[in-house]
């Protein structure tokens, strides 16, 4: 049976490009079948690592069930996974995220969660010698997902080893860095096909703070001005989402990469409470910028406070 290799849903690079780089180590390495899935639409960022590097777009997996072999990769967070998840045989979980919980298997399994700012750096370092066998696809989407995670090492989650394994990779390659990150970014700030609900979905996750449900929306561009542009309709589309998706409130990050801050809309008296009471700021008529803010992981969901 073939083993289904898969990410969180709202696929960013990583959890694109992550499932690929697996699979392919499965198949060609362990000698075991496997096939990568995505749970939802890939953002414009990690599509254009796809056609970049010449790789299929996974099937879409709508669900898993009794018997289907799956291995989760960029998340170990149930709320992220399909609604079968708990019937599945989870053979492991690979992933750089805090453990969250919630997740039963039929029986012992490997787990690998590092503090690393990528999974794919991860997946580099449990194929050992294997991983100079990577294609040259495999190997770009690897490099791919470390840059992005990182923001070009801009993110403090970037560790000297993410560094290191990154620039390996783009030696490897014998591409430049800088060029390559510049190209990423600039297709993940192309946001002008999506609509407002699309964009607050695209790039989040959900977490309770205080009794409060939030969802946690983080849009990192090049452009923020583009972003920003659209702030009356976004905030519109911030109530529609928290009505549809069961929240309190939509907390939506627009993210600086290149000047390394974070605008906060502000719709009303909750976001301003959480944002004063977070970030030690004071916030304007309808948004606050938070200078050095990058990371969802490392320095949003960790401060927030009611």
């Amino acid at each position: 049976m073939t083993t289904l290799v898969f990410g969180h849903t709202s696929p960013d690079t990583d959890s694109t490009g992550s499932p690929i780089i697996w699979a392919w180590y499965l198949n060609d390495i362990e000698g075991t079948a496997a096939e990568p899935r995505l749970l939802g639409t890939p953002n414009t960022e990690a599509a254009w690592m796809l056609e970049r590097w010449g790789l299929d777009t996974p099937e879409m997996l709508d669900d898993v069930g009794a018997g289907d072999k799956v291995v989760i990769v960029d998340t170990n967070n149930p709320a992220e996974l399909p609604a079968g998840i708990g019937q599945a045989d989870i053979r492991g979980i690979i992933d750089h995220h805090k453990l969250v919980g919630g997740l039963e298997t039929k029986g012992p399994i490997d787990i690998t969660i590092r503090p690393l700012a990528c999974t794919a750096t991860i997946l580099h370092d449990l194929m050992d010698d294997a991983a100079a066998q990577m294609p040259e696809g495999i190997k770009g989407a690897m490099l791919s997902c470390i840059l992005s995670d990182t923001l070009e090492f801009r993110s403090p989650t970037t560790t000297d080893h993410d560094r290191s394994v990154a620039e390996a990779l783009a030696k490897d390659l014998g591409v430049s860095i800088a060029d390559l990150a510049a190209e990423m970014f600039a297709a993940k700030s192309d946001v002008s096909e999506f609509s407002d609900a699309e964009l607050i979905r695209m790039d989040s996750k959900k977490y309770e703070v205080g009794g409060k449900s939030f969802r946690v929306s983080v849009l990192e561009t090049t452009s923020p001005d583009t972003v920003l542009s659209r702030k009356d309709s976004l905030m519109t589309a911030m109530e529609e989402v928290a009505r549809e998706d069961g929240v309190d409130q939509v907390l939506l990050f627009v993210v600086d990469i290149l000047n390394e801050e974070a605008t906060l809309f502000v719709p009303n008296d909750l976001v301003r409470q959480v944002a004063e009471q977070s970030f030690s700021t004071v916030c304007g008529e309808d948004t606050v910028v938070l200078p050095g803010i990058v990371s969802r992981k490392k320095q949003i969901i960790p401060n927030l406070t009611l």
